[in-house]
């Protein structure tokens, strides 16, 4: 396929930074293995393949003769679970999800149909009101808890386990290997330990299981295609923690937007899956506050989920983890 088609590569800000696409042999065998699984479908490439290089993923777009795109997509080898667990997801929770038209597990390697139209260019296009994001947030909460029983398989995937009762040990971990930390900040945080593990026995009490947490869920991670009906993608970043980890990003992105009076009911709406069992409303939005804060621990693990760069002229992921980590300060604005 390589010589077939002519080819745009995007590189954004990251101009430099490496990718197996720099290396003609893993290009065209990734090339030659999109096109035998677009032939075991019946399908064939017509058109200018679009490449999207960044630190941690090669997505290329492949037009399709007679329907819509293809996207084949490679990871690191830290973040390799992505497809095998794409798969997994589309048989437990087929109606949420993308089903992979193929998986290379071993080289990391997925095809994926297209999804419709991205949430983000839905927002930019027309007015949406506050409720599509209720709704939205409803549905991921009910794929987290129809995905608990399965959390075990997933971790077996490879998906980082981030588990509630872990978290402290996850937070030395963290600050042990944060190089970019100034020393102060390194002592706020190091002071800080004994209110994060409270906040984690306080969120293991009450009895809400970890689950799968997306970890970027933002606007530009879940297609809208038509009203009512949203597609969660991307778990790159996945983990396996406590499951309102995943509220932040969403809903920092609809505060933005709407202003902070959006969050109440934003928060209700996510919230209510988990509802009965004992748990008050109030003990709930309690849990959401600490895992508000937690959820950062997740967001600093995952800049470690790049290719390798023996160069050294790769992003600063050391800096952006200790950045994320220190957010970990902000009070929650509920």
């Amino acid at each position: 396929m390589q010589g077939e088609f002519s080819i745009v590569v995007d590189r954004s800000r990251y101009q430099y930074a490496p990718t197996p696409w720099e290396q003609e042999a893993w290009r065209a065998s990734a090339l030659d293995w999109v096109a035998e699984q677009l032939a075991a479908h019946g399908l064939r490439a017509s058109g200018e393949l679009r490449v999207r290089l960044r630190p941690w993923s090669v997505l290329v777009r492949v037009p399709v003769e007679g329907r819509e795109a293809v996207w084949f997509k490679a990871n690191p080898p830290a973040s390799a679970f992505e497809g095998p667990l794409t798969a997994a997801l589309a048989r437990w929770v087929p109606e949420h999800v993308l089903r992979p038209l193929a998986v290379e597990a071993a080289r990391a390697w997925v095809l994926l149909p297209d999804g419709g139209e991205l949430f983000r260019d839905v927002l930019a296009r027309e007015p949406v009101e506050p409720r599509t994001w209720e709704e939205l947030l409803g549905r991921y909460g009910s794929l987290q808890r129809a995905l608990t029983p399965h959390v075990r398989e997933i971790e077996r995937l490879g998906v980082p386990a981030t588990r509630t009762p872990d978290l402290p040990e996850v937070f030395d971990a963290l600050l042990t290997r944060s190089t970019a930390l100034r020393p102060e900040a390194r002592e706020r945080l190091e002071r800080l330990r004994p209110r994060l593990t409270e906040w984690c026995a306080e969120l293991a009490s009450l009895g809400v299981e970890d689950t799968l947490d997306h970890a970027d869920l933002h606007d530009g991670q879940l297609f809208h295609p038509a009203p009512g009906r949203f597609t969660f993608f991307d778990w790159g970043d996945a983990v396996v923690s406590h499951p309102f980890c995943s509220l932040r990003i969403p809903a920092e992105k609809a505060r933005a937007r709407y202003g902070p009076r959006v969050l109440a009911r934003l928060l209700d709406a996510y919230l209510e899956p988990w509802t009965g069992a004992g748990r008050t409303p109030a003990d709930l939005r309690s849990a959401a506050r600490h895992a508000w804060r937690l959820s950062v621990l997740g967001r600093a693990a995952s800049w470690g989920r790049t290719f390798p760069d023996p160069s050294g002229t790769g992003p600063n992921t050391e800096q952006h983890s200790s950045e994320s980590l220190l957010e970990i300060f902000n009070d929650p604005p509920f």
